[in-house]
């Protein structure tokens, strides 16, 4: 079986593609790191170390690389012959892939009419659809109708944390022990594709708003309150026992939304938040505040990591979450020099204030009970 990966990066080598060579797959990266292809074309296999006290590794085999700018047709002609296709490019990239992508799938229904399935795997809401979009935007009309036949983009969530990293190894990667792989049945065309490790669901939304509304919520608030006191990486910050309780104070109040929507046990989900804590705080793993901190426009988004928690909790409850508060109004802090949009929230916060942030970023009214209390957790903190 051959998988087609696009993204040779950490995530790409450490998550998917050591996954998918696990499950029996030749592994075909896809990049433009001319030193990454090269070395993959000749080793053929890179180690994945997993963070913990063991540092076990594993020895990825069976794996090479395609340059997507330099070897085309090499790479087209990898696509008609693809049982699977995936990617780890970020969300960004996307739109970058399309096209090729596009091509190598309008040449393979003409050789190879057997069903493909292709996994957008982005740190992403609804990441297959958007890749669907962009390849759709690239074909005829009539080559819709088989591309809806033949080619199924299966929405997905993936979970794991793979921090910025230099080994002596240029191939390597560490990672951390726990992961997840969710996939969506909806678009399966024929058998489910063979992928060790990864759980197959019928309704994708709630795993998606259980890793959205619990790790990215309690990562991000752990990294705008370890930067509001100088903490350098996250599990420093989570070793700070008042930033610590105020991630937790967080995640319940994020958890009470996800128990009241999807009906979950309640012990069960403080058990997964408490694993989830465990892993912000495991020692092997160095992640820098910064860096998880970054992109505080996004992250403000009124469907968010945070803003989205905290008004479905108001709407849920009719009261006010103040360990969300709290984070957003240390995200509101963030001035983090080389991040523009740290820079371009602090203008628009010089400009038009908190509530004038809040609305412009998050669709909240400026009386919005949830904007009256964040202006004060802000002035309190600042």
């Amino acid at each position: 079986m051959l998988a087609v990966h696009f993204g040779a990066g950490n995530i790409g080598r450490g998550f998917i593609g050591s996954l998918l060579s696990q499950s029996g797959y030749e592994v075909m990266f896809v990049d433009i790191n001319d030193e990454v292809v090269r070395l993959l074309k000749e080793k053929q296999e890179y180690r994945v170390i997993i963070a913990d006290e063991n540092r076990q590794e594993q020895l990825i085999r069976n794996v090479s690389a395609v340059n997507s700018q330099t070897e085309r047709e090499k790479l087209i002609d990898y696509i008609t012959k693809a049982h699977l296709i995936t990617t780890a490019v970020g969300p960004h990239i996307l739109p970058a892939i399309a096209t090729i992508l596009a091509e190598g799938l309008q040449k393979r229904i003409t050789i190879n009419k057997t069903p493909l399935h292709i996994i957008a795997c982005e740190n992403m809401i609804g990441g297959s659809d958007v890749l669907k979009s962009h390849v759709f935007a690239k074909i005829s009309e009539t080559d819709k109708p088989l591309f809806e036949t033949y080619y199924g983009f299966l929405n997905c969530a993936v979970d794991r944390i793979v921090p910025n990293q230099k080994n002596d190894d240029p191939l390597s990667v560490v990672v951390e022990p726990f992961f997840e792989w969710v996939i969506e049945k909806q678009n399966i065309i024929g058998d489910i594709p063979p992928i060790q490790g990864a759980h197959f669901v019928d309704d994708l939304k709630p795993y998606i708003e259980r890793k959205l509304f619990t790790v990215n919520t309690g990562h991000a608030i752990a990294s705008y309150l370890g930067y509001y006191k100088k903490w350098k990486t996250i599990q420093e910050a989570m070793n700070d026992g008042e930033i610590r309780s105020d991630v937790e104070k967080a995640l319940h109040e994020s958890g009470a939304v996800l128990v009241k929507k999807y009906g979950w046990n309640e012990n069960e989900h403080q058990s997964y938040i408490q694993k989830i804590i465990q892993r912000f705080l495991n020692p092997s793993i160095s992640d820098e505040v910064v860096r998880v901190a970054r992109s505080p426009i996004r992250k403000l988004g009124a469907n968010d990591r945070l803003v989205g928690p905290a008004t479905q909790y108001y709407d849920l409850f009719g009261q006010v979450p103040l360990g969300l508060v709290k984070g957003i109004a240390a995200l509101l802090l963030f001035d983090y020099e080389n991040d523009d949009e740290a820079v371009a929230l602090q203008k628009t916060i010089q400009e038009t204030g908190v509530e004038g942030a809040l609305y412009q970023y998050s669709q909240l009214e400026k009386d919005h009970p949830l904007v009256i209390a964040i202006k004060d957790q802000w002035q309190h903190l600042k």
